[in-house]
């Protein structure tokens, strides 16, 4: 009889045992399952998102998968923190970003000329327009939220860490946005004092098919003083769009140690290229030729893609070899 209650007794003892680790097993796969939820409801949590922009504001209810961008140095940011795209014009992609000439992508027109009948086909659900495409901004809305993102050359720093930080809240990035953000501004504090310890000027100088303009400190292209640090060589160019006109003689007035030089006619097309232009004997009795200091930028960079996070070090880099 004794042999018979420890048998059962035993019996319990294991069967207790056994319940325990089935209930145990159970409940850690309810917790993984509530975790994984949690992280997704985490993720989800912060749509539907309203962007501020200049030209109003945009609600996305989720985070975009099919996004079309009309802005060069969104395209080079978005690609920087690996957010892909659908559409683009591509009809003057810079070189580095040429993987964006590949068929998986669509072709939505120009930057000047969107292809609106494209766009609609596509379906996205994110439109991203800058300065060139502002005045269509409505015919955009009217087929997907559409998100304002544009550089101001006369502020460029602060300009690029607010688009910056859109992005990363736009596709969820914001840490990585902030790592790139913290490594632009060192390069420009590098650069910074560099030119400061260099101490010479500068004058900025766009060659188009012949014709010659200047850019100022509040111009589209001022962060080559602002930020970069560069002495400029006319504190009173008149600041407009397209820049202030000037002639061969006006350059050997102003005689800068420095001539940075973007040639628009290579990336629009043209016959008279900026080195063309600028064979000849007024330029060739400036400091800067004389001393090997008339720096070539490289234009498709600076004209279309300013605003990126690598063209903004590639533009670093063209100025920083000028001081070296």
């Amino acid at each position: 009889m004794k042999n018979k209650k420890r048998i059962i007794l035993l019996f319990l003892v294991v069967l207790t045992m056994i319940v325990s680790v089935a209930c145990g097993n159970n409940m850690e796969e309810k917790t993984g399952e509530t975790t994984n939820l949690e992280t997704e409801n985490i993720e989800e949590s912060n749509f539907p998102i309203t962007i501020k922009h200049e030209l109003g504001e945009t609600i996305l209810e989720s985070k975009p998968e099919k996004v079309i961008v009309f802005d060069y140095g969104v395209l080079d940011a978005m690609d920087k923190i690996g957010e892909d795209i659908i559409g683009l014009p591509k009809k003057t992609v810079p070189d580095y970003l040429d993987k964006y000439k590949d068929d998986k992508y669509v072709d939505v027109g120009t930057l000047q000329e969107p292809n609106f009948e494209k766009i609609y086909e596509l379906n996205p659900d994110l439109i991203i327009i800058a300065a060139r495409q502002a005045k269509l901004y409505e015919e955009f809305v009217e087929i997907a939220p559409t998100v304002y993102i544009s550089i101001d050359g006369a502020n460029y720093l602060n300009s690029f860490k607010d688009n910056m930080k859109i992005l990363g809240e736009i596709f969820q990035k914001e840490d990585i946005v902030q790592k790139e953000i913290e490594n632009i501004e060192g390069k420009i504090q590098n650069i910074n004092k560099k030119a400061k310890e260099v101490g010479k000027n500068g004058l900025f100088l766009m060659a188009n098919d012949g014709n010659l303009s200047v850019f100022g400190e509040g111009s589209r292209f001022g962060v080559l003083y602002k930020e970069f640090g560069i002495v400029p060589a006319d504190e009173n160019i008149e600041s407009s769009t397209h820049g202030q006109k000037i002639s061969f003689e006006y350059i050997v007035e102003k005689n800068p140690d420095f001539l940075y030089v973007m040639d628009r006619a290579a990336i629009t097309g043209g016959e008279i290229s900026a080195k063309q232009i600028l064979n000849n004997d007024l330029i060739k009795s400036t400091k800067a030729y004389k001393e090997d200091n008339i720096i070539y930028l490289d234009s498709p960079i600076w004209y279309v893609a300013a605003g990126g996070i690598t063209a903004t070090e590639k533009m670093i880099e063209d100025v920083l070899k000028s001081l070296e």
